[in-house]
């Protein structure tokens, strides 16, 4: 069969859902080299050298015109027919409004409606109006968590069997990395030898506030003097964080790296003291497994989502309480029993998550919905 994928969160560089994207899109051409697989865009996209991805795998840039710029309303259901995709997967949100195959959607989670303050009013708006639209003209929807397929059910009142809840896995390259290679990335990064880790955007739903404010109390309260290292890009509504940082006394024992390759991630991952990610609100988390699997010792939320995937292996905080927050970055620091605790669970959880397993998930739930498709168009004969 012959399956298109949405390929525009390849359009920018990789952040989650390019990644997941890709990941998807290469693990499923591997399980089912029968089929072919199409990541398909109206504008350029980026999957790597040829060489590395399976035959089966290919990236189209579909041609647009005045009408086909229209993407979703009109060049993509075109396109659609034209090729005679047996089935579409939108896996950033987005399904074609106009039904030429069977869709499936993957909602990632609820956060511009559950934390719309976090978000930017446009896109907050815009969310309101297409989510509910996507969940009723989906075919099928894909959540990451059971966490997420509650929320969809409740929030956007959709029956619990129109949703298969397929989780995530941590990619390839994050593997535990030995000293001196890491000491090299950290030396060019400017990062030290003893560092606390968040890995992800700069946003307000991450929370860095709150680890800035336990970092800050940590280094009043203790002789301890660890640098806080941050790698993501900037996002949004984040003027407030930054003039907190700027008046405040610990500026310089905070590192802002930016935007930082997979290579260099696992480096930084595997020589932290401990990794930290006190976000909010999660569809899935998966900085916290990329962590686990490269050996880091993990401190994040302990809200639904997180404790689903981290299932014990990591030591969880109420993100909203300081004081809970640096006695677990104290205690990480200090005891070394507790660190390799945590490092040792956390690498047992993440080998449990794999890309091949989010593929299968995947693969069965296309093959249910295009059988269902071929069943009901038979009864209509």
């Amino acid at each position: 069969m012959r399956i298109g994928i949405d390929g525009i969160p390849l359009a920018t560089p990789k952040t989650g859902i390019g990644h997941y994207t890709f990941e998807l899109a290469r693990s499923l051409a591997q399980i089912a080299p029968e089929d072919e697989f199409e990541i398909v865009a109206p504008v350029p996209i980026e999957t790597g050298t040829r060489t590395a991805n399976p035959p089966n795998l290919f990236t189209v840039q579909a041609p647009t015109g005045v009408l086909r710029r229209r993407w979703w309303t009109i060049g993509l259901p075109l396109y659609v027919s034209e090729n005679r995709l047996r089935l579409f997967h939108g896996t950033n949100y987005n399904v074609p409004l106009w039904q030429r195959c069977p869709t499936i959607v993957t909602i990632h989670d609820l956060s511009l409606l559950l934390h719309s303050d976090t978000h930017r009013a446009d896109l907050v708006k815009r969310a309101r109006r297409r989510l509910p639209t996507m969940t009723r003209v989906a075919t099928h929807i894909i959540t990451d968590s059971h966490s997420v397929k509650k929320e969809i059910c409740e929030h956007l009142n959709v029956r619990p069997e129109k949703i298969t809840s397929v989780p995530l896995a941590p990619r390839r390259s994050f593997q535990p990395i030995g000293l001196d290679q890491s000491r090299d990335v950290r030396r060019r990064l400017g990062v030290e030898d003893e560092f606390i880790l968040f890995v992800g955007t700069v946003e307000p739903r991450k929370n860095l506030r709150a680890l800035v404010s336990a970092f800050d109390e940590l280094l009043q309260t203790t002789e301890l003097l660890p640098q806080l290292v941050v790698a993501g890009q900037k996002g949004w509504l984040t003027d407030e964080l930054f003039a907190h940082i700027e008046q405040s006394a610990i500026a310089k024992r905070i590192l802002f790296t930016g935007y930082v390759t997979d290579e260099d991630l696992a480096a930084l991952y595997s020589s932290c003291r401990v990794s930290v990610y006190p976000s909010l609100y999660e569809g899935f988390g998966l900085p916290i497994l990329e962590a686990m699997a490269c050996g880091a010792p993990v401190i994040t939320s302990r809200i639904p989502v997180i404790m689903e995937i981290a299932s014990g292996a990591a030591r969880l905080v109420d993100p909203t309480d300081i004081r809970e927050l640096t006695e677990a970055l104290i205690e990480m620091l200090t005891d070394r029993s507790a660190r390799q605790h945590f490092a040792a669970s956390g690498a047992r959880r993440a080998a449990e998550y794999t890309w091949n397993r989010t593929a299968h998930d995947t693969l069965q739930v296309y093959r249910e919905i295009l059988g269902r498709s071929v069943a009901r168009a038979s009864g209509r004969q």
